[in-house]
């Protein structure tokens, strides 16, 4: 009798640990405001602000009296100089807080208010989805989601995913068009276990800056992240997989070896370090843009070699370079003092990141996807990784050059054709072959 009536007690303890948990989670996702969206397209003006190409009716901005052909010129006080201003205004719009508009409507500047409402949460019909957040010890939090099967509730497996560079959101809203976040939504409803991501600092729901967060800060993010999914009661810890994508691709094998994780899914990494993908990418470029080869060395003797190693290894900013050598300026199609909208800071600490070292010291199984028609990573870097591994003794490595497929999880016919910005396609085995990979890796 009193062996039942310890079980009976386990099973109430197990039971209060798992709604005290739950419930603390609900009551720090809570104290982030919740995100807003424009709800207009926009086009660069000259020589400042956003031109309002399309505004629809009865939404706050149409109320608040702006019209298509209008310019704003600021938000609460802050000029919109360039895109870099406007993406991250956009970024840090919450509902329910009135926001000050100024705007031109052909030579008159006129001001205004408008309060936007909040945009609806992300939600399954078989998972559900619990917001929180973690803070970042460097002064901020960040908001996570957790997607859990309904029809269990411990002994979880778990995917940690890892996003790729740029500030984009990983929630996957009710009318999300892209195919990376149709991929993600796939991944969730095709996978029975939980599934972690956090977003970006000053994305989404997120605090701080996505413009102005440098390398090490968002890695500390991914860590206290995947540190709270390790410590959820819920999830089984020996069957906790990394999937990254981009640059999480890269990041993926570092989080593995720390907290000695189940595998890694990698889909579009790279493997040297910064300086020599730079290189690359920029000789790619110059040959889809049609350049003769001749052509091409010259470019990258004289300005692209030099040009990254001021950046890279000497830690200057474009804008650095650029005055002390006006010669490069034509070449360059950054800002001043960001890269894909990231600060220099960031690529300063990339740098000097062992990411190849990383990879090579993996010995869990690894499973790497590299698009045929990725015109950003390498093929040969795939392979790089794979002989790494190999020679240090892992042999349950797998690399699989998907066709067709581009960086964005979109098919193409040509590199070129998605460089161009060319409609793509989309297939669902581009998520369900990661969803097969997820599975085998934690013996689902």
């Amino acid at each position: 009798m009193s062996r039942y009536l310890n079980l009976i007690v386990s099973n109430l303890a197990l039971m209060l640990c798992l709604f005290c948990y739950c419930f603390a989670q609900y009551a720090q996702a809570d104290t982030l405001a919740r995100r807003a969206t424009w709800q207009v397209r926009t086009s660069p003006a000259e020589p400042i602000g956003r031109t309002l190409t399309e505004v629809l009716n009865k939404t706050p901005l149409f109320d608040a009296g702006l019209r298509v052909g209008d310019v704003v010129l600021n938000i609460n006080g802050r000029l919109i100089n360039d895109s870099e201003v406007w993406n991250e205004l956009t970024d840090a719009l919450v509902a329910e807080q009135e926001v000050a508009i100024r705007y031109k409507r052909g030579t008159e500047v006129r001001e205004t208010k408008a309060v936007f409402k909040a945009i609806a949460r992300e939600s399954y019909a078989k998972h559900l989805v619990e917001y929180g957040s973690i803070y970042n010890s460097y002064g901020f939090r960040q908001r996570t989601f957790l997607t859990l099967p309904q029809d269990q509730v411990e002994d979880l497996p778990a995917v940690f995913f890892v996003q790729g560079l740029s500030c984009s959101s990983v929630e996957v809203l009710p009318n999300s068009q892209s195919n990376y976040r149709r991929m993600i939504k796939l991944l969730i409803e095709n996978l029975d276990m939980a599934v972690m991501r956090v977003e970006k600092p000053g994305v989404g729901d997120s605090e701080g800056s996505c413009s102005e967060s440098d390398f090490l800060t968002e890695l500390h993010g991914y860590e206290v992240a995947l540190e709270k999914l390790l410590a959820d009661p819920r999830i089984d810890k020996r069957r906790v997989v990394v999937y990254g994508n981009s640059m999480g691709s890269a990041l993926a094998p570092y989080l593995v070896n720390k907290y000695q994780l189940n595998g890694v899914v990698s889909d579009g990494t790279f493997f040297r370090t910064w300086f020599e993908h730079m290189l690359e990418i920029e000789r790619r470029i110059q040959q889809m843009q049609g350049k003769a080869e001749a052509d091409i060395n010259k470019a990258m003797n004289t300005v692209y070699i030099p040009l990254y190693y001021q950046m890279l290894i000497k830690k200057k900013s474009y804008g650095d370079i650029t005055t002390d050598s006006p010669l490069y300026k034509p070449f360059n199609y950054h800002a001043r003092r960001h890269m894909y909208g990231r600060p220099m800071r960031y690529y300063h600490q990339l740098q000097d990141f062992d990411i190849a070292g990383e990879w090579s010291k993996v010995v869990v199984p690894v499973r790497i996807r590299y698009g045929e028609n990725d015109w950003i990573m390498s093929k040969s870097d795939n392979r790089m990784i794979v002989d790494a591994l190999s020679r240090n003794g892992n042999n349950d490595v797998e690399l699989m050059i998907y066709p067709k497929l581009d960086h964005w999880s979109t098919l193409h016919d040509t590199p070129a054709h998605s460089f161009n910005g060319e409609q793509g396609e989309w297939e669902d085995n581009i998520a369900l072959m990661l969803v097969n990979w997820i599975n085998e890796l934690n013996g689902v």
